[in-house]
C-alpha cells in the first residue's frame, strides 16, 4: 500500500500543478475574517437552489451561477455571522468577502440536499442526521461502521463484507448472515447512485462533503425504495479553482493511512477531481497456529470526476471509483459454549474431549484463536456513473446512469476451532448493475414545489461456493441416523461414523445465480398551504421480478454403495437444486403536515405506507416439511410497512439545536434471518416473521456554549419486538429439543421477545474546545476534543438466546491538535481510550454444536495524523 500511495500521490500533484493554467468560473471570490485570516471551508450557496460551494484553502471559490440575475449568495462559516450578498449584476471581479467573528461561537445552519434542493436541515420534515466530511476526519469516521459512532439510530453488524448488515432504528437488514436474494431496507447513496451490495458500506469513504442519515421510509424521493431510511453521500466536487490536499496518519500496530486530492480546472469548460484514500494496519488478534496476528486492514480506494459545462445552465459529471480491500481479517473468536438440548455425547466440550482438543484460551478478550482454515476477506467495488444537471424552467432536470460491480473472494474457518471440522467455507461471488434514475425538481407554481422521477435497477449476482469437510466432521455430525434395510428403516450403527475417510473431503459445491430487475416511478409535492403550513404527499409505484436457479451437489468423501455408510453421508449434506421466477407489484406512498410556528420552532407529522420486495432464498435450505416443497421455502413474500412519525426540530435559544423525534413501525410478513441446525445451511436461510413493531423516541441536540466550547449530542430509545412469530427457530441452547414422544421440534414460538441487534438505550455525546493559535506562522486553531458512544445490551440471535446476548458497553474517543486555515495540520488521536472489551456481535458456530463465536471491538488505538492544504 505504501508504494501505492505513493505513486498516486504523485499523480495528484502532477495534475494539481498542470490545473492551475486553466482556472475559470462565473462568480468567483474570498472569503476571510475581518483580519484578512483566509477562511476555507466557508459555505456558499445559491439562497434558494441546490447550487453551493465551499472555500479552498486560500479562502477561495468558484460558483456556477445556473440563476438569472438578481440571485442571493448566502455565505456561512462557524464561528462567523452569516452573510448575505445580493448579485445584481454580472462581475468579473472576484468577490471580497470578510465575515465578522460572533462575541461567541455561532452554531453553523447546516444544509442538506435530501429534497433534492439545498435547505436548511431544520426546515426539512424528516429526521436527518448529518456528519460534514471534516468531521468525519477529524473523528476517525472513514467508514459507516464508525459513523454509527456519531449517529446512535445506525446500527451496522459485520462478520465479513459480504456478511454485512446496516440498519436504522433497529431494522433494514435480517441481523446475522446475509442473503443475496432480498433488498437492503437501508438505501446507501453516493453522489446519486444507488449502491446495492451492503459489502460497499465496509470499505473507506473516499473524498466525501457531506454524510445525510435519513431515519424512516424513503420512497418518494429517491430512486429505491428504503423501508427503514438512506444514507446520502456527496463526494466533493471538481472546482475550476485549483486545490489539493495531502494527509498521513500513523499508528499503532503499524497503522498507516494516506490521503489525498487534487482539483482544478483542465480546460475553459472542464474541470477534473482526483481522489485516493488507503488504509493500512496490522492484525489485531494473534493466530497462534500461523504464529502471525490476524485481522488486518488494507483497503485502497481511487476516485476521479471531470465536469464538464457546457453551458451555464448545464452541468455534466463523469466519474469513476475502484475501491479493493484485501485483508487477512474478520476472523471470530470462540466466545463461549452453550449446553443443547442434544444427548451428551453431542456436547461441544464432549466432542473435543474425544479429539483431544482444547481451545487456545476460554476468554474471548484473549484475542487468541488456533484456526486452521486460513481467514481471506478479498473484495472489489467500483463503477463509473454519468450525471447530468441541466435548469429547465424553475427547475432542475437531473439524469444519473450507472454501472457497478462488486467481486467477493473468501475463506473462512466457520467452526471457530482448530480442528479441521469444516476444511473449506466460501462463497466467491460477483454482482453487476445498471442504473437509471431521471428526476425533475423544482416549482410548479407559487405554492407548489415538488420532486418527480423515474428509476430503473438491473443486477446479476452470481455464486460459485465450496464447503468441505475435514478430518474432524464425523464427531460433530455423529447422530443417530436410519437407512432404508429390505423396507425396514434401520438405525446405523454410531461406530460407522468413524469409518476412516468416509466424510473427510466430502463436501458441496454450489452455483447460484440470481437475476432481479426492478422499475418505480414516483414523485412528492411541497403544497405551501401557508407560509407556515405546509402539506407534503408522495406517492410510489414499483415492478420487482426476480429469478433465481440453486444448484448444489455433493462431492468427495469415501466412495461407496454401503447405504449404512451413505446414510451416514446423506445426514450431513445432500443435492440440492430449485428455480424461482416471481415478480410483484406494489403502491406505496406518504404523507407529510409540517408547520412552522416560528424562525425557531417546526413541527412535523408522517404517515408512510412503504414496502421491502419479494424475496428470494439463493443459499441452502432445510428440508422441507411435509406438504412443502424447496421451491416453497424460496420465496420470501414481501414486507408490509406502517410508519407513523411525530417530530419537532427547535432552536431554543442562540446558538442551539435541540430536535426530538417519536416514531413508530409496524411490519407484515417481516423478512429474517433462521440460523438452521442442519449442517448445509449453517449460513442461515430467509423466513418470513408474521408482524414485528419498532418504536422509539431519538434526540438530537447542539450548543456552542460560548466562542470556545461546543457540545452535540444524540440519544436513542428503541423497544423492538416479535408481535407474532410463531415459526421462529430455536435458541442455540434449546437445539435438540424433542417432544415426549421423541419428535425433534424444529421452531418456536417467540412472539413478544426482542428483535435483534436492537439495543433499548443507545447515545453519543462529544465536546470540543477550540482557541485561535499560530503554528509555524500559520493562523488556526488548536482543538482539543473527546466523542463518548454507548449502547444497552442487545441479542444477537434472531431468536433470543441468553448465552448470546451482547452486554452494553460505552468507548470513548479522544483527540488534541491544531487544525489550520492554510498549510499543515497536525493532531493526535486515541480510540477506545479506556481500553474497553467488548463485542459488536456473537453468532453460533455452522451446525449449532454448542459453541459461539464473537465479533470483536477493537482494543486501544492511538496516533497522529498530519494534513497539509494547498
Amino acid at each position: 500500500m505504501r508504494t501505492i500511495s505513493i505513486k498516486t500521490i504523485s499523480s495528484l500533484l502532477l495534475l494539481f500543478i498542470f490545473s492551475t493554467s486553466w482556472a475559470q468560473s462565473q462568480v468567483t471570490g474570498i472569503v476571510t475574517d475581518n483580519q484578512n485570516n483566509f477562511l476555507p471551508g466557508a459555505n456558499i450557496i445559491i439562497k434558494g437552489t441546490k447550487y453551493n460551494t465551499s472555500s479552498d484553502a486560500n479562502g477561495k471559490f468558484s460558483l456556477d451561477t445556473h440563476e438569472k440575475l438578481p440571485f442571493t449568495l448566502l455565505i456561512q462559516y462557524v464561528g462567523y455571522t452569516t452573510k448575505e450578498i445580493k448579485i445584481i449584476q454580472p462581475t468579473e471581479a472576484p468577490l471580497e468577502i470578510s465575515l465578522t467573528p460572533e462575541g461567541e461561537n455561532v452554531l453553523v445552519e447546516v444544509v442538506v440536499s435530501s429534497r433534492r434542493r439545498i435547505e436548511k436541515v431544520q426546515d426539512v420534515p424528516i429526521a436527518i442526521s448529518v456528519v460534514t466530511g471534516k468531521q468525519a476526519e477529524q473523528t476517525g469516521a472513514f467508514n459507516v461502521n464508525r459513523i454509527k459512532e456519531l449517529v446512535p439510530s445506525v446500527q451496522l453488524y459485520s462478520s465479513n463484507p459480504r456478511n454485512t448488515g446496516i440498519n436504522i432504528r433497529g431494522l433494514g437488514s435480517p441481523f446475522g448472515l446475509t442473503n443475496d436474494g432480498i433488498d437492503p431496507g437501508v438505501g446507501f447513496y453516493v453522489d446519486g447512485v444507488y449502491y446495492a451490495r451492503p459489502a460497499a458500506t465496509t470499505l473507506d469513504f473516499i473524498d466525501v462533503e457531506q454524510i445525510e442519515v435519513l431515519r424512516g421510509p424513503q420512497g418518494t424521493l429517491f430512486g429505491k425504495n428504503t423501508t427503514s431510511g438512506a444514507f446520502n453521500i456527496t463526494s466533493r466536487k471538481p472546482s475550476f479553482t485549483s486545490g489539493a490536499d495531502f494527509e498521513v496518519s500513523y499508528g499503532n500496530y503499524a497503522y498507516l493511512q494516506a490521503k489525498a486530492s487534487v482539483t482544478g480546472a483542465l480546460s475553459k469548460k472542464i474541470a477534473g477531481r482526483l481522489s485516493f484514500s488507503g488504509t493500512q494496519r496490522d492484525g489485531v488478534i494473534d493466530n497462534i497456529a500461523t504464529g502471525k496476528p490476524t485481522n488486518t486492514l488494507n483497503n485502497q480506494g481511487i476516485r476521479g470526476q471531470l465536469l464538464y459545462k457546457p453551458t451555464e445552465n448545464t452541468n455534466i459529471t463523469l466519474a469513476g471509483d475502484i475501491t479493493t480491500q484485501h485483508n487477512d481479517g474478520y476472523a471470530q473468536v470462540v466466545a463461549g459454549v452453550a449446553p443443547t438440548q442434544r444427548k451428551p455425547y453431542r456436547q461441544f466440550d464432549a466432542i473435543i474431549a474425544d479429539l483431544n482438543y482444547q481451545l487456545p484460551s476460554l476468554n474471548a478478550f484473549d484475542r487468541k484463536i488456533d484456526h486452521d482454515t486460513p481467514w481471506r476477506s478479498n473484495q472489489d467495488l467500483g463503477g463509473a456513473s454519468l450525471n447530468i444537471d441541466t435548469k429547465i424552467g424553475n427547475g432542475t432536470l437531473t439524469s444519473t446512469t450507472a454501472w457497478r460491480f462488486w467481486t467477493w473472494d473468501p475463506s473462512n474457518d466457520r467452526d471457530f476451532t482448530g480442528l479441521q471440522v469444516l476444511a473449506k467455507s466460501q462463497n466467491p461471488s460477483r454482482q453487476t448493475q445498471i442504473t437509471q434514475e431521471v428526476r425533475y425538481a423544482g416549482k410548479i407554481t407559487s405554492r407548489i414545489t415538488g420532486v418527480a422521477g423515474f428509476f430503473f435497477i438491473d443486477q446479476t449476482s452470481k455464486t460459485k461456493g465450496t464447503e468441505e469437510s475435514g478430518n474432524a466432521q464425523w464427531r460433530f455430525s455423529q447422530q443417530s441416523v436410519n437407512y432404508n434395510n429390505n423396507g425396514v428403516s434401520t438405525p446405523v450403527p454410531l461406530a460407522l461414523w468413524e469409518t476412516p475417510d468416509l466424510l473427510e473431503g466430502y463436501g458441496i459445491k454450489t452455483d447460484a445465480k440470481i437475476h432481479s430487475a426492478s422499475t418505480a416511478v414516483f414523485g412528492q409535492l411541497d403544497w405551501a398551504v401557508t407560509e407556515k403550513l405546509h402539506v407534503l404527499p408522495g406517492l410510489r409505484y414499483n415492478f420487482d421480478k426476480k429469478i433465481a436457479d440453486y444448484n448444489r451437489k455433493t462431492y468427495g468423501g469415501l466412495q461407496t454403495t454401503d447405504p449404512q455408510l451413505l446414510a451416514i453421508k446423506k445426514a450431513v449434506y445432500t443435492d440440492q437444486q430449485f428455480s424461482t421466477d416471481i415478480d410483484d407489484t406494489d403502491f406505496s406512498g406518504n404523507i407529510t403536515v409540517s408547520y412552522k410556528a416560528t424562525d425557531k420552532i417546526n413541527v412535523y407529522g408522517t404517515y408512510a405506507k412503504s414496502y421491502k420486495p419479494v424475496g428470494v432464498n439463493v443459499a441452502g435450505l432445510p428440508t422441507p416439511p411435509a406438504g412443502q416443497t424447496l421451491s416453497d421455502l424460496a420465496v420470501v413474500k414481501p414486507e408490509n410497512v406502517n410508519h407513523y412519525e411525530f417530530g419537532v426540530k427547535t432552536s431554543p435559544f442562540k446558538n442551539s439545536i435541540l430536535n426530538l423525534t417519536y416514531y413508530d413501525t409496524n411490519i407484515k410478513d417481516f423478512q429474517t434471518n433462521v440460523q438452521a441446525a442442519e449442517l448445509g445451511v449453517n449460513r442461515g436461510y430467509l423466513a418470513n416473521a408474521d408482524e414485528v413493531r419498532v418504536r422509539g423516541i431519538e434526540l438530537d441536540a447542539s450548543i456552542n456554549v460560548n466562542k470556545h466550547f461546543t457540545l452535540y449530542g444524540a440519544a436513542t430509545y428503541s423497544d423492538g419486538k416479535y408481535v407474532k412469530f410463531t415459526n421462529a427457530p430455536l435458541p442455540l441452547e434449546e437445539t435438540g429439543t424433542t417432544t415426549a414422544d421423541g419428535k425433534a421440534v424444529n421452531y418456536k414460538d417467540v412472539s413478544g421477545t426482542d428483535l435483534p441487534g436492537v439495543s433499548k438505550w443507545a447515545g453519543s455525546l462529544s465536546g470540543e474546545y477550540t482557541k485561535d493559535a499560530k503554528f509555524f506562522s500559520n493562523a488556526g486553531k488548536f482543538f482539543i476534543a473527546l466523542d463518548g458512544y454507548a449502547r444497552s445490551e442487545f441479542s444477537s440471535s434472531p431468536s433470543a438466546s441468553k448465552y448470546l446476548v451482547v452486554p452494553g458497553y460505552a468507548i470513548f474517543n479522544g483527540r488534541l491538535g491544531f487544525r489550520a486555515s492554510e498549510g499543515l495540520s497536525i493532531h493526535v488521536w486515541g480510540r477506545n481510550l479506556l481500553n474497553k472489551n467488548y463485542y459488536e456481535q456473537l453468532l453460533p458456530a455452522g451446525g449449532n454444536s454448542g459453541q459461539y463465536a464473537a465479533v470483536l471491538g477493537d482494543q486501544i488505538t492511538y496516533g497522529i495524523t498530519l494534513k497539509y492544504s494547498l
